[in-house]
C-alpha cells in the first residue's frame, strides 16, 4: 500500500463525504434503500467513520433502487456529478457504478491506462435477487462473476492480481493472452456487459430471500438475507448516521475474520491514485 500524506487524504475523504451526504439525501427523499458495505462497515464499527489509511465508501441498493438513485443525479446533479458505468462510459470496466465530482481526477494505478474521465468518486453496487435453490444460485453467481472478470479483461492487460512470483507472472500472460484475443476478435465490451448483467438480474421478476452482488473478487461475499439485513441500522461514520444491514458483524466476520483487530501494515490496502486531482478553485 502506498501512503497519502495526512492533508491529502483527509481532502479525499473530505470530498468523499460530500457525495454521500448528496446520496443520502436522495435515497431519503426518494425513500430508497441503501446500505454500507465491506470496508465502510469496519471502518463504522472500528473507528467510527473511516479506516485511517482508507480513500473509499461502498454503498448497495436494491435494483429497483440503484436504478431510480442513477436517474435522479443524472437529471437533478449532473452540473455536480458525473455518473460513471459500462452504460455511461463505453471504456469503463467495471460492474459497479462511481458517482464522481466534477472537475476532479482521481485513477488508480490499476486503471491509468483506461480511457475514461475518473474523478474523486463514492462507489455504488446493485444487489439483484438470488435464486433460493442454491444450484440455480451458484450457476446464477458464476456465471455473473464469470462476465465482470471478462469485461476486466476487455479493457485491461494485466489486472490487479491476489498472486505474486512465478504464480503471478503465469497468472498476468494468461490476462494478456486473453486481453489480446478479446480485441482481436473484437467482442463488444457492452455485449460482455449485457451478459454479465442479463446473469445478475436474472431472478429480479420473482420475490426471493436473498440478495447480492456478485462481481467482487468472490460472487459469495456480498449477499443479504432480506429477513436477517433487513430493515437497516444506522451506525455513526464520521459527522453523520449511515445506514448498515442489521447483521453486519455476522457478514463482516464471514469475510475479514476478527475484523476489529488493526491488519499488519502490509495488509492494508486503499486505492492510492496514480492521478490526483482536486477542483481548481480549491
Amino acid at each position: 500500500m502506498k501512503e497519502y500524506d495526512e492533508a491529502t487524504l483527509k481532502k479525499v475523504q473530505q470530498y468523499e463525504m460530500s457525495i454521500l451526504k448528496d446520496f443520502i439525501e436522495v435515497c431519503k427523499e426518494y425513500n430508497l434503500t441503501y446500505f454500507a458495505l465491506a470496508g465502510t462497515g469496519i471502518g463504522a464499527l472500528r473507528h467510527k467513520g473511516f479506516i485511517p489509511w482508507d480513500d473509499d465508501i461502498d454503498v448497495g441498493l436494491p435494483r429497483k433502487d440503484y436504478e431510480k438513485l442513477l436517474e435522479v443525479f443524472a437529471e437533478k446533479y449532473s452540473d455536480k456529478y458525473t455518473i460513471g458505468n459500462a452504460e455511461t462510459m463505453k471504456n469503463y470496466p467495471l460492474m459497479t457504478t462511481r458517482i464522481m465530482i466534477k472537475g476532479t481526477k482521481f485513477v488508480e494505478e490499476s486503471l491509468k491506462n483506461i480511457k475514461c474521465e475518473l474523478g474523486i468518486f463514492l462507489d455504488v453496487y446493485a444487489f439483484d435477487n438470488v435464486s433460493d435453490d442454491e444450484k440455480k444460485f451458484k450457476k446464477q453467481a458464476k456465471s455473473a462473476w464469470f462476465w465482470s472478470k471478462i469485461l476486466i479483461l476487455r479493457h485491461i492487460a494485466f489486472p490487479v492480481l491476489p498472486f505474486k512470483g512465478i504464480k503471478g507472472k503465469l497468472a498476468h500472460a494468461v490476462c494478456a493472452v486473453a486481453h489480446g484475443t478479446l480485441v482481436l476478435f473484437h467482442i463488444s465490451p457492452r455485449w460482455i456487459y449485457n451478459r454479465c448483467k442479463n446473469a445478475s438480474c436474472k431472478y429480479n421478476n420473482i420475490e426471493t430471500r436473498r440478495i447480492a452482488y456478485f462481481c467482487d473478487t468472490s460472487p459469495y461475499i456480498n449477499m443479504l438475507d432480506k429477513e436477517k439485513s433487513l430493515p437497516v441500522i444506522e451506525l455513526d461514520f464520521e459527522d453523520i448516521k449511515l445506514n448498515f444491514p442489521k447483521d453486519l458483524h455476522e457478514m463482516l466476520t464471514f469475510v475479514y475474520g476478527d475484523y476489529m483487530q488493526l491488519p499488519p501494515v502490509e495488509k492494508r490496502k486503499n486505492h492510492y491514485p496514480y492521478c490526483l486531482e482536486f477542483k481548481e478553485s480549491e
